[in-house]
Parts: C-alpha cells; sequence; structure tokens
C-alpha cells in the first residue's frame, strides 16, 4: 500500500482548476476540453493522451486525437499537469497530481504509481528556499519492479558451478 500523508484536493475543484488554466492561456472551453480536464483527474493512474482519447471518443466521437495533445500541451506548459516521459512503454504519461511526490514506475507491466511522503513537500520547500527558484514543479522517479511483476517473476537460476576438474592447484 501507498502512503499518502496530503488530502486530495477534490476532482472536480481541480477539473475547475484546470478548466481555468486552459481559458487563461486563451483556449475556447468546448465540452470535449472540459471532459479532456474531467477525466484527467477522475483517474488513478498516469494516462497517455491515446489512453485520455479511447476513453472519451465513445462520449465525443468527433473528439480528435490533436485536441487532447493540445490539451495536455497546455496545461503542462502552465503547470496544472506533470509530463511524466514515458514509463518504459514508448508512450508520454501525464499526471494532474503535481505537489511534490515520487512516482514509483514498474519497468516490467509499466505501471505508474504515486508514493506520497510529508518529507518531499518539505525538500521542495528547502530547495526553494536554498536557491531563490520559484518552483514549477520536480519530477523524482524510482525504477523497478511492482510488486505484483515481483510475484511473476521466475527464480533466478544458481550461479553456474565451476568445474574443478582439469584445473590445477598452484601451491
Amino acid at each position: 500500500m501507498l502512503k499518502t500523508t496530503r488530502a486530495p484536493q477534490p476532482a472536480s475543484e481541480q477539473a475547475q482548476a484546470l478548466v481555468a488554466a486552459l481559458k487563461q492561456a486563451g483556449l475556447r472551453l468546448t465540452p470535449q476540453r472540459r471532459a479532456i480536464c474531467r477525466a484527467l483527474v477522475e483517474r488513478e493512474d498516469h494516462p497517455t493522451a491515446q489512453a485520455m482519447y479511447d476513453q472519451l471518443l465513445p462520449e465525443f466521437p468527433s473528439l480528435s486525437r490533436a485536441t487532447v495533445y493540445n490539451t495536455l500541451q497546455v496545461l503542462v506548459e502552465t503547470g496544472f499537469v506533470q509530463e511524466l516521459g514515458t514509463a518504459g512503454d514508448g508512450a508520454i504519461h501525464y499526471d494532474a497530481d503535481v505537489a511534490p511526490h515520487v512516482n514509483l514506475i514498474c519497468m516490467r507491466c509499466h505501471r505508474i504509481e504515486d508514493f506520497d511522503d510529508a518529507s518531499m513537500t518539505a525538500i521542495a520547500r528547502r530547495v526553494a528556499e536554498d536557491s531563490g527558484y520559484q518552483l514549477r514543479g520536480a519530477r523524482v522517479a524510482y525504477y523497478g519492479l511492482c510488486p505484483r511483476c515481483q510475484n511473476k517473476v521466475r527464480p533466478t537460476p544458481p550461479t553456474a558451478r565451476v568445474s574443478t576438474r582439469n584445473v590445477v592447484s598452484r601451491k
């Protein structure tokens, strides 16, 4: 179980903040863009633009991939969404949680999970104070195997044994 130390902002409030960011950036607030914001904050995973498109297409048959990609890019540029890069699957993933936290990335199934710890907020605060930077975001990622994939791993074969035949002892 992942540790959570901060109260999440209600999804509706977070979606409204994303919509406001789009408006401030000069984009028209279409039903499709509103749905992208709502879907992004309601998801528990770290979706790709393609996953967002696939999710919303049944509701909006005229939705274009360009709308999804462009909307996500504006949200990244305004600092309301983080672009996480790939999780080893070749696709860019997005995170609507921009508060300081760690992303745990499984190298086998490509799942990305959040690990929240109060120390991350303290570190961010200290970095901002000591550096003078106005921080816009950070990315801390750990790569490994999630518990589910660890259970699927086959045991590692024993180390090859060295034959002692034909070995000359040097004394």
